[in-house]
């Protein structure tokens, strides 16, 4: 046997001592834990936000005896960096995550209270036990695990716990900015996908198209100038400028078809709708999700056009497109090392071969991948389905295979380096 076999043979066993190492409960606790802590962002709510979320996390990774960094990403709203520095040079790996959770939404809708952290017929069931408290639960409990099972490894291992993914990403691009990605090669998103290899996401899009003409008492149309006209001839364009795309671009292996949504229309844009009042302004809100193939400059110039063709200047009516977040689509090499090393795990830590997915919609990666150039994977315990539904919960056992992936993609990654 030569060196080469040998030497993998040997990263194979560590890697798997490493999954073996996972303190299941802990796991398990820690999610449930971090469930029961609210942190949804509610502007007009004191203290309804992130922080004590972030607080307790930060406690506890400090326990474990990690480095831990807490900065504001956003008045209120903290990211948590916890790292694993080994004190030898080698690879650099973040596993990412957010501590935001989605409105519960109506408490009723809800078999057990939508923050009791229930554990439950092999589930933990609260919002956020998938999106995404236990993947952070499962990073956390990987990190752990490798660091007792193998001390010796070279490199870094960081842990970013962020603010606001679910609005527009404060936190990691604060994160990234304050060059918390620097000097890192890879990044594993802990994001619900069945713990799928996602090497793949949508880009997104999110368009504000206004139209402005003249308000005008509703029974005198022609003392104003009428913009609801214009934004549905918008409206019919966008479905047309998607099945151009569509026709083009056909669907993604694992991302499906590209969409162009609107979805909000409002006229007046502020204030309250009158049946006798003929609105000023009339707002679109536009929800775009590309695939690779698409140019997100070229579509937003198109959905310009369209508001422009839409517009009636004749009438007194004029069209401004606005962009307000754009995110693009990620594509990940098979052959990067994160994803060898994610792989790897998968046999040895699961004990199958790796499935394979693609994000439907778009997360911190988008970030990590487009500002900081790091190579992405989104993979992590829960079903894709379930986040922001009521019940929300995340099967244990899928929750506890998590973080033993977690574990040997860590070994794996630095070790081979």
């Amino acid at each position: 046997m030569n060196a080469g076999p040998r030497a993998a043979a040997a990263l194979d066993a560590r890697a798997a001592a490493a999954a073996a190492a996972v303190d299941a409960d802990a796991v398990v606790a820690l999610a449930a834990d971090l469930v029961r802590i609210p942190s949804v962002w509610r502007p007009e709510v004191p203290g309804a936000n992130e922080t004590a979320v972030a607080s307790f996390l930060a406690g506890h990774l400090r326990g474990l005896g990690l480095a831990v960094t807490v900065a504001e990403a956003a008045p209120g709203r903290p990211n948590v960096v916890a790292d694993w520095e080994t004190g030898r040079p080698g690879r650099g790996l973040i596993l990412e995550g957010h501590t935001d959770v989605v409105t519960e939404g109506e408490p009723a809708a809800w078999t057990d209270p939508p923050f009791a952290g229930v554990v439950r017929d092999g589930r933990l069931y609260g919002r956020g036990a998938a999106d995404m408290k236990g993947g952070l639960a499962a990073a956390v409990g990987a990190i752990d695990a490798a660091r007792r099972a193998c001390p010796d490894l070279a490199g870094r291992v960081r842990l970013a716990a962020v603010a606001d993914e679910e609005g527009l990403m404060l936190g990691i691009k604060a994160l990234i900015r304050a060059g918390g990605a620097h000097g890192f090669d890879a990044a594993i998103v802990c994001e619900p996908e069945e713990n799928e290899l996602c090497l793949h996401q949508k880009g997104a899009l999110r368009v504000l198209a206004m139209f402005r003409g003249r308000m005008a008492h509703g029974a005198m149309p022609y003392a104003g100038a009428n913009p609801m006209p214009s934004a549905a001839r918008f409206v019919l364009a966008l479905g047309d400028e998607e099945r151009r795309e569509q026709a083009r671009l056909g669907a993604h292996r694992f991302l499906g078809r590209p969409y162009i949504t609107p979805t909000t229309v409002r006229a007046p844009a502020q204030g309250t709708p009158q049946f006798n009042v003929m609105a000023g302004e009339a707002q679109v809100t536009v929800d775009v999700r590309t695939i690779p193939g698409q140019d997100h400059a070229a579509l937003v110039e198109a959905l310009r056009a369209a508001a422009a063709r839409a517009a009636a200047p004749d009438a007194g009516v004029s069209a401004a497109v606005e962009l307000v977040e754009d995110r693009p689509w990620t594509e990940t090499p098979a052959d990067a090392p994160v994803v060898q090393a994610l792989e790897r795990a998968v046999r040895t830590a699961l004990g199958r071969e790796p499935a394979y997915g693609g994000v439907p919609g778009s997360t911190d990666g988008t970030f990590l991948h487009a500002w900081a150039g790091l190579p992405v994977v989104t993979v992590g315990p829960g079903s894709r389905q379930i986040p922001h539904q009521a019940d929300e919960h995340v099967e244990i056992a899928e929750l506890v295979a998590a973080a033993r992936l977690y574990a040997a993609a860590i070994v794996y990654f630095l070790g081979e380096a």
